[in-house]
């Protein structure tokens, strides 16, 4: 009996070693030597500056940010904002990383003008009263000729997720209007929102067990989820019709920790991330129905959140490079800091073969190049453009990229204020 478990045992560690070396070496074992700061586009002093709320600290803890696009009757865009879901509770309520200790403060929206740099908060109006708001994942249907716009966002409330739809109007932009909470047996652990249409979206489940869990349980089960990268994540995709009922398809299965999602430009291509596994998966998407073909996947190296596809087709990666640091920071330990690390993911125009990848040197103008870390890809290209060790922004959750202006905005997880780096 005791040969067998031990055998047992030992082939658990064998596979966990295969499937997850990487990660727990360079990610969890090792402080990845990453400088105060590197920008892609020059010197980040002079690039990069944090946007903040100096009299409420109220843009703190911005977990997920969007970009909310104006276009005109033939699509052109007319003006873009950046919104924010903020959380400055989040070291008291967290679902996720925990603790759940408070969920009574709420968190906040704010709007972030790309044309003049202002910003202000988004006041939440016909809010059910008693009802949490901690955000999360969350994404914005564009503006069409002035028209408003549905806005859904995860929240992590205290007895339950769910998620909350909302209704901006560009003529009352500091004002959201919420219109409905959404709830299913199937929200098990929302992390991540893309839109498909108006009124349907992908909506990523980054675990099975939860901290939700009575008890132990929910100490236990959801940290050796997490641990092992146990493949139990999913992506689904939600309809909801006219009356208010919500159709689900799962779109994704047996996905490692489950976390940002987004859909290519042409709509064709939707891109998830597996936090624990460090990767980030490519499937080819059918317009029509919204089922999804695996076809590739390519390695980064952190822990990889939130993505965001810019509009050329990069897919922007943000996440964080060494876990024991960001759980020092969820723990409030004193000085803790946590990296960061942002990365484009491009189509390669030469698709190279495996064996021509092995031990290939790229991403070389970084201080810290990600082929250090994490393999070539087979079919995207990496490049790092953003990274710090945590001293000048810490927690990185996630980055938007504006191709036409150039502009890199990033967010961390438990950082204040946003990031705003300049060509």
């Amino acid at each position: 009996m005791l040969f067998k478990a031990a055998t047992s045992l030992a082939v658990l560690l064998a596979v966990f070693g295969y499937r997850n070396g990487r990660v727990a070496k360079h990610n969890f074992l090792d402080v990845p030597a990453l400088p105060d700061a590197y920008y892609v586009g020059g010197n980040w002093r002079q690039h990069c500056s944090i946007v903040k709320d100096e009299k409420t600290h109220a843009i703190n803890f911005c977990e997920d940010i969007t970009f909310w696009d104006h276009r005109d009757a033939e699509g052109r865009l007319n003006n873009r904002y950046v919104l924010l879901g903020c959380d400055p509770n989040r070291k008291a309520w967290n679902t996720v990383m925990g603790p759940l200790r408070d969920p009574e403060p709420r968190g906040y929206l704010w709007l972030f003008s790309t044309a003049d740099g202002s910003s202000h908060r988004v006041m939440l109006d016909n809010y059910p009263d008693g009802h949490d708001f901690h955000p999360l994942g969350m994404d914005i249907y564009p503006s069409e000729n002035g028209a408003p716009s549905n806005l859904f966002i995860v929240n992590h409330a205290r007895e339950r997720t769910t998620i909350e739809q909302f209704t901006i109007d560009p003529a009352r932009p500091a004002q959201a209007t919420h219109i409905r909470t959404l709830t299913s047996p199937y929200f098990v652990a929302p992390n991540a929102i893309a839109l498909t249409s108006s009124t349907s979206f992908y909506l990523s489940n980054d675990h099975l067990m939860t901290r939700r869990l009575p008890h132990h349980l929910g100490r236990v089960l959801p940290v050796l989820e997490t641990t092992a990268a146990l493949p139990l994540g999913w992506l689904a995709h939600i309809s909801i019709e006219n009356d208010g009922t919500l159709q689900h398809a799962f779109a994704a299965l047996g996905v490692s920790f489950a976390n940002g999602v987004s859909i290519s430009p042409c709509g064709s291509q939707v891109a998830l991330a597996s936090t624990t596994r460090g990767e980030v998966y490519f499937y080819d998407r059918n317009t029509t129905t919204n089922a999804l073909r695996f076809t590739s996947s390519a390695p980064v190296p952190f822990f990889a959140d939130n993505i965001m596809y810019d509009d050329v087709g990069s897919l922007i990666v943000t996440g964080h490079p060494h876990s024991p640091s960001l759980v020092a920071v969820a723990a409030n330990e004193t000085g803790a800091t946590a990296p960061s690390w942002v990365v484009s993911v491009s189509p390669n125009a030469h698709v190279a073969s495996a064996s021509d990848l092995k031990d290939r040197i790229y991403d070389s103008r970084a201080p810290l190049s990600a082929s250090r870390l994490a393999p070539a890809a087979l079919n995207h290209e990496v490049e790092t453009l953003f990274q710090s060790n945590g001293s000048v922004f810490s927690t990185s959750s996630t980055a938007l990229r504006d191709s036409e202006s150039g502009m890199l905005y990033i967010v961390g997880l438990y950082e204040e204020g946003m990031m705003v780096c300049r060509p």
